[in-house]
């Protein structure tokens, strides 16, 4: 077992996790589906304080759709040697109101796969948001 020392781990403030949820267009939806958890990678932005995102009809949209959820985001920098994530933990709720979907649609929100196209515009509506920030370890590459 390696003797490396664990730097210290930054919490990140409120508006900084909200700064990185704009900045990074992407993460990790994590929904529980007939009892197993499922983790599914979506474009996002940040819409009135939520995370909004577009999805078909399916397997993400019905695990997701007034459920409560997890969303992630996370980077690095390697010149730097930092790392930090960002998790969101809140209840997806559609938009299903007339003014809210067509004000959905004009958010600079496509779908990144091609095909089919994803008509259902999701908010996660934040509970709970947290972050940290930690430097990456010395060329450590396993935790043996």
């Amino acid at each position: 077992m390696s003797s490396m020392s664990h730097p210290e781990t930054e919490i990140l403030a409120q508006h900084e996790c909200l700064q990185m949820l704009r900045s990074t267009p992407f993460g990790r939806l994590a929904v529980v589906i007939d009892g197993k958890p499922q983790i599914f990678p979506v474009n996002h932005v940040v819409d009135h304080g939520g995370i909004a995102f577009r999805t078909a009809a399916g397997t993400k949209l019905a695990g997701a759709a007034r459920q409560p959820v997890a969303y992630e985001i996370d980077g690095y920098d390697l010149v730097e040697g930092r790392a930090w994530s960002v998790v969101v933990h809140g209840t997806a709720q559609e938009m299903r109101d007339i003014d809210e979907v067509v004000a959905a649609l004009a958010l600079p929100l496509h779908p990144w796969a091609p095909g089919a196209p994803k008509p259902h515009v999701l908010r996660i509506e934040p509970e709970e948001i947290s972050g940290r920030r930690f430097h990456i370890g010395g060329g450590e590459t396993s935790a043996t």
